[in-house]
């Protein structure tokens, strides 16, 4: 209260800007229950009730030798879980995702052997179960959400609980999951569209049908065959087929409730995002069109190195299209934007510049607050530039400052009224880039810069200036906090050199064609009467009477 109504008194001095600018908040109550160790206790104490309740509630021979094997497994899934993916296993959250798609995978198919048990439908048959039973819906929910190895972690434990959950299940169970859900991962480890799942479903239906025709559990006998066997073939095919099918269309549905309820962006979401139609893209395109055709580049630039080295390539792209965006507020301030006819900063003091020049990652962040950006956008916003040296204007201000030196010595000022030139205040706030895409998108952004003040570029320039960029950014300690190794900075310093070498490359100077004819020639080439008409000189215009 007491801050309002000083801003408000600076406001009404002009000391203060009315404009108030936009700060992610965090909600401290998620954050602590993020890692508070008692909830993934009730995650973990939570999971077993449910195995509990699964075995107990079967008709069993022996459910506690059941249970004791299970929690057997359970031990197991989370030692693989805490060693494997320590990340995953850091975020109750992502625990809590982990293990409830395996949990309602094995309550799934509970129902569907309960159901088949007591011929809920005429046509079904307790061993048509086997052949309903969702066996890759968990693998590929998590193959999609989180990645490949967290599905083949989900087809591995939830394939083994469901062999000793239910009665009269054994290996038959096993193997179908198992195949199931090594399919479902196989065939979606890149989704960049809804279809490609659908094409995983497809294929997760073979692999069922193959399997239980391998187990017996669809039999074709050649000789002889009635109407009612073919029938039957045909009707056990079917629902082996659509089971993957169904489950795919299934899993297609849940996903953006998953991605909302966890805060995960998937790839399906990334292209999604990468509409240029977006009002912020479309502001660009008329209010700072050079940013806006530099950002272009930066995409294509982060896209093909990211592809290159195993990152998420769409996730670069998509942030790569959002990353100067705060540039919109001050466009004609930044170089791709100017006109040739004054540059602004020569009425600045260095110092000026280098703060409007820096304000453009605050401005972005700003931005993409009010548009609602995905959180992974703004984070690269803010990292881009990490803490680097806004290296121009600094260099500029020296220079003002040793002249102001010179200077002073003939008009006997002394030092200390010369004001000093800290580095401090011409380096970006930071943070530094935090992850691999955003490491690429800074490298990617500074390489693009530069290579357009290129004369004659060629591929040993090309070399040269990509090389000397990355070396000072690793001087510099841009890199220290991301999980970049020294064997993909190489390799995506390659993709940048030949990238850029596509981009820049040059024409063939084609000579300017001779005309047929000379002037004269032409003249007389020409008919008499069209030439005396057009060396006729135009007639004044009719003056009109009074």
């Amino acid at each position: 209260m007491f801050d309002f109504l000083k801003r408000r008194r600076l406001r009404q001095r002009g000391l203060a800007s009315k404009k108030t600018r936009r700060k992610r908040t965090r909600n401290e109550l998620l954050h602590s229950l993020e890692h508070a160790r008692y909830v993934k206790v009730i995650i973990l104490t939570g999971f077993i009730a449910g195995l509990a309740f699964l075995i107990f509630s079967s008709r069993q021979p022996e459910p506690t030798k059941s249970f004791v094997i299970a929690l057997l497994f359970f031990a197991t899934a989370i030692a693989a879980l805490w060693i494997n993916h320590p990340k995953t296993f850091s975020q109750n959250s992502r625990v809590f995702l982990v293990l409830g798609m395996i949990f309602v995978q094995m309550a799934a198919i509970r129902l569907v052997l309960v159901l088949c048990s007591e011929h809920a439908f005429k046509f079904l048959t307790p061993d048509m179960g086997w052949l309903l039973a969702p066996y890759a819906f968990a693998p590929l929910v998590l193959s999609v959400l989180l990645g490949r190895n967290h599905g083949v972690y989900a087809a591995f434990f939830v394939s083994f609980w469901s062999s000793v959950l239910f009665e009269k299940i054994d290996a038959p169970l096993l193997v179908i999951s198992l195949i199931s859900g090594f399919t479902a991962v196989y065939l979606t480890l890149q989704v960049r569209n809804r279809g490609r799942l659908i094409r995983a479903g497809l294929g997760v239906g073979v692999a069922i049908w193959l399997s239980s025709l391998s187990f017996g559990l669809i039999t074709i006998n050649l000789f002889p065959l009635t109407e009612n066997d073919w029938g039957m073939v045909g009707l056990r095919s079917a629902l082996a087929l659509g089971n993957g099918i169904v489950t795919a269309m299934l899993v297609g549905g849940a996903l953006p409730l998953l991605e909302q309820l966890f805060q995960i962006t998937t790839d399906i979401s990334w292209l999604e995002l990468s509409d240029l139609n977006h009002p912020l893209l479309r502001r660009m395109t008329i209010e700072a069109p050079g940013t806006y055709h530099h950002s272009l580049v930066v995409a294509n630039l982060a896209e093909a190195a990211a592809e290159k080295i195993g990152g998420n390539a769409t996730l670069c792209r998509v942030c790569s299209y959002f990353h100067d965006v705060g540039k919109l507020v001050k466009p004609q301030y930044f170089t791709e934007n100017m006109s040739f006819e004054r540059n602004p900063h020569d009425d600045l003091a260095p110092s000026m510049s280098a703060l409007i020049i820096i304000a453009h990652v605050k401005e972005g962040v700003d931005l993409a607050l009010k548009y609602k950006l995905n959180q992974s956008i703004i984070d690269i916003i803010q990292e881009h530039h990490g803490t680097s040296l806004v290296y121009y204007f600094y260099q500029r201000a020296r220079q003002q400052q040793e002249d102001a030196r010179a200077g002073g010595k003939i008009m006997n000022i002394r030092k200390e009224d010369i004001p000093e030139v800290e580095e401090e205040s011409f380096r970006y706030p930071g943070p530094k880039p935090q992850t691999k895409e955003s490491a690429i998108v800074s490298l990617a952004d500074i390489v693009e810069s530069a290579s357009r003040s290129l004369e004659k570029p060629t591929p040993q320039k090309i070399e040269q200036l990509v090389n000397e960029l990355m070396e000072e950014r690793i001087a510099d300690g841009q890199l220290d906090e991301c999980d970049l190794t020294l064997g993909e900075l190489r390799v995506i310093a390659e993709r940048f050199r030949f990238t850029l070498m596509t981009m820049l490359h040059t024409r063939i100077a084609y000579p300017k064609a001779e005309p047929k004819f000379t002037p004269t020639e032409a003249e007389e080439r020409l008919r008499p009467d069209v030439m005396a008409s057009l060396r006729k000189p135009a007639s004044a215009p009719p003056v009109s009477a009074a």
